[in-house]
């Protein structure tokens, strides 16, 4: 794009809309919101007109230009999609009806990416902080170099050619990396269907009976004992315990004894919204030093560790076979995915010689790690692949492209 073009006012390609509509409080009304630094248009929710406060709303309509008084500064707006046909926004959402005999709108979306947009809207922003708002008449009065349309719908073309190139191998890096992912399920499953070794319920695999955890309700900051939340059992793939996702519980000495974890504990979550995570065993391994309590939510199971190994079990009773016995007991209650400890204890566990656990965990434990890689591998990449879109824009509108 030539740096010699003529600057033109936003004014003359932007018409401010004012189609202000009734609501209606019978009919149904999609609601728009805004995404900073670029991320898109989207729905915020459809509800009914009585749920709308206001009697009057501002109508869009698709290829119109959006943006956030107050967050447009931190690169909120873009083109209404076709998908939001007919939603309506609040006086907070300025929209724009661009002169397609002078620019394209898929030409202003992608120019208003660019970091050069972002700064002639927090130019025409003003206020204190806390209050700072996009001031209308001072932002159609910023100027862009504006080429023909024939130069635009080609900066365009180039624009999604390489866009689409990046997808591509972005979509090929995440199908390698679910595929890579699935290695240990997999492996896990064809290791333990050996008809060779017994199968044992849980329940004669303990050295003491399960118990459920403390039912009071922790704290966010001290004092009291750390306490884990149920996601520090259920949100790890690696079925390790984050054991820095606490709350705090004041307790009697009596309870800090009787629900304090030790390494080699298995927690299982009783109750939870997510069939997934139901039944979900997590080992605590004590790696950060601290003394952890456990809420009423998770089942702790403190195993014979001359029969069974902890990690060993941890990954039989994740394992497919064992999840689909696990899941099949699950019930829903208000909601919420339950099932008992008594259900768990009759799940049966394959149990070979420790010599042979131990190898299996070990090797389990190596492909878990070279995953693990693989995952910090394709998140670098990823960040690597979104660096290029503002190097590519900032070329395209450069002349570059």
């Amino acid at each position: 794009m030539s740096k010699d073009l003529s600057l033109v006012p936003l004014r003359e390609i932007l018409t401010k809309s004012e189609e202000w509509i009734d609501i209606n409080p019978t009919e149904k009304y999609k609601q728009v919101t805004v995404k900073i630094w670029g991320k898109g248009v989207v729905e915020r929710n459809e509800v009914s007109g009585a749920e709308i406060a206001a009697t009057k709303r501002l109508k869009v309509h698709h290829g119109q230009f959006i943006l956030s008084r107050i967050d447009a500064r931190h690169g909120a707006f873009g083109i209404i999609p076709n998908s939001l046909d007919g939603a309506v926004v609040t006086n907070d959402f300025p929209v724009f009806t661009p002169n397609i005999h002078k620019i394209l709108p898929q030409f202003l979306d992608w120019m208003s990416k660019t970091k050069d947009f972002i700064e002639i809207c927090k130019a025409a922003s003003e206020g204190t902080t806390n209050r700072v708002r996009l001031k209308e008449d001072k932002f159609l009065s910023m100027k862009i170099r504006l080429p023909l349309l024939e130069e635009q719908r080609r900066i365009v073309a180039r624009i999604e050619e390489l866009v689409g190139k990046i997808e591509e191998v972005r979509s090929l890096r995440q199908k390698a990396f679910e595929e890579t992912a699935t290695l240990v399920t997999r492996s896990t499953a064809t290791i333990l269907d050996n008809d060779d070794w017994e199968e044992v319920p849980l329940n004669k695999l303990l050295r003491e009976n399960s118990l459920n955890g403390l039912s009071p309700r922790p704290s966010e900051t001290p004092p009291g004992l750390p306490i884990l939340r149920i996601s520090a059992a259920t949100s790890q793939a690696n079925a390790i315990i984050d054991e820095a996702d606490v709350k705090y519980l004041e307790v009697s000495e009596q309870d800090a004894l009787k629900y304090k974890l030790e390494p080699g504990d298995l927690l299982a979550c009783r109750y939870n919204g997510n069939l997934h995570y139901t039944g979900k065993f997590a080992l605590y391994k004590a790696y950060s030093g601290r003394q952890h309590l456990y809420p009423d939510k998770l089942i702790r199971f403190r195993l014979d560790t001359n029969n069974i190994m902890p990690e060993f079990a941890c990954l039989a009773l994740n394992s497919p076979k064992c999840r689909k016995i696990i899941e099949s007991f699950c019930a829903t209650t208000a909601g919420n995915i339950g099932l008992s400890a008594g259900n768990l204890k009759t799940v049966s566990v394959p149990v070979p010689p420790l010599p042979e656990q131990h190898r299996i965990v070990a090797y389990l434990d190596e492909l878990q790690t070279k995953v693990d890689t693989m995952k910090r591998l394709r998140e670098q990449a990823i960040k690597e692949l979104d660096a290029l879109l503002p190097s590519i824009l900032d070329k395209a509108f450069k002349g570059e492209l």
